[in-house]
């Protein structure tokens, strides 16, 4: 694997140098896709158990409860006779009649207050064995569609008991339609739904293209959940200290060649190359990569560039990748425009992220 930039200007310290997430394009194919429509790795172990609802706000311990019974009602047989299906969805039985009513839960709230902590947690209590429960992000969702087609999706996805669905956000009309006609489809198909996002059910597509004329497709998608509203203050920087202040050059640069599966790359050619590599497979581009060090940060340029960005800050937070910096703090990576615009709460949740994850990467300077 090629060195970054960055990397060629110092002398390495370590046995190898560093990664480059730049030298890297991924080929994801589609049933990898399907099989890591699991709860990530930095929530393998959490259930409700460990949620530690604020005790200042209620609607915390209220959604704790809503969900548990929620999962324990999934416990019987799927509303299609036999319970599993094949990849391709052959030889299947018709499906019997789906009781009425919401057949999902909505959990809107802020960044930070746990939604994605309770949403696993569903999947991991509710009693079907993994290969009957799926778990992603809106994004991921849509890129499943992407690959396999439309059809192909709901078939595969029809024969499981319940879908999550992570940071729920319609970002254009077609998403929009394509969202709501699958999500119906696997309504009818008896499978229950559960999603987390920012946004309450009937608010979704405010601020971010003309909402009145997908009105009805919005509101439909709405009568598919209960909508739970959790209250709070982001968690990651409850009773924490501050988000370390940027290293310098050196500094990261000498932690990058001093830990073993770091990437080095310098922050502007790194969203040059975002723009490359399909969304989708931002979490291959950090397979195996034990750390992210990043020289040069910058405020990025346009709202294109900084949706890329929101990804791989969710991709690297899902699977703990520590993340070192010099250059501006991550807070200043948005700009006043883009905080105060209709993606703001996807850039807020990425500060809050990539704080987390560069407070967890201080030991490495330590150590280099």
């Amino acid at each position: 694997m090629s060195s970054s930039p960055a990397a060629s200007e110092v002398s390495p310290i370590a046995d190898a140098a560093p990664l480059s997430l730049c030298a890297r394009s991924p080929h994801v194919p589609a049933d990898r896709l399907v099989a890591e429509m699991v709860p990530p790795p930095r929530f393998d172990s959490v259930r409700f158990a460990t949620y530690i609802p604020d005790p200042n706000q209620p609607s915390q311990t209220e959604a704790v409860r809503v969900l548990e019974e929620f999962a324990g009602g999934l416990g019987g047989a799927h509303a299609v006779a036999g319970g599993r299906r094949g990849f391709f969805g052959f030889g299947r039985s018709r499906a019997a009649k789906v009781p009425a009513g919401p057949r999902g839960v909505y959990l809107d709230g802020g960044y930070g207050v746990g939604k994605t902590h309770l949403l696993a947690s569903l999947w991991h209590a509710t009693p079907a064995e993994p290969a009957l429960k799926a778990f992603g992000t809106f994004v991921e969702l849509t890129n499943l569609v992407g690959a396999l087609g439309f059809q192909q999706t709901v078939q595969t996805l029809s024969g499981h008991r319940l879908l999550c669905i992570d940071e729920f956000e319609l970002d254009d009309p077609g998403d929009t339609v394509l969202v709501s006609t699958l999500l119906g489809r696997l309504v009818d198909a008896g499978v229950a739904l559960a999603a987390t996002s920012n946004t309450l059910p009937g608010k979704l597509g405010e601020g971010r293209f003309a909402a009145a004329d997908f009105l009805r497709e919005i509101q439909g998608l709405s009568a598919h959940f209960r909508a739970l509203r959790i209250d709070g203050e982001d968690y990651r920087h409850r009773g924490l200290p501050a988000a370390p202040a940027p290293y310098s050059d050196e500094q990261v640069t000498k932690a990058a060649y001093a830990t073993p599966g770091a990437s080095l790359d310098d922050f502007p050619h790194l969203l040059d190359h975002l723009a490359k590599v399909h969304p989708s497979r931002y979490g291959a581009l950090t397979d195996g990569v034990a750390a992210v060090c990043l020289t040069d940060v910058q405020p990025v340029p346009d709202q294109s560039t900084a949706l890329r960005l929101v990804v791989l800050a969710d991709r690297l937070y899902d699977r703990e990748v520590p993340v070192l910096a010099s250059g501006m703090p991550f807070d200043k990576l948005f700009s006043e425009e883009m905080l105060n615009g209709g993606y703001r709460k996807k850039y807020f949740r990425a500060i809050s992220r990539l704080t987390a994850l560069a407070r967890d990467a201080k030991g490495l300077v330590a150590a280099g």
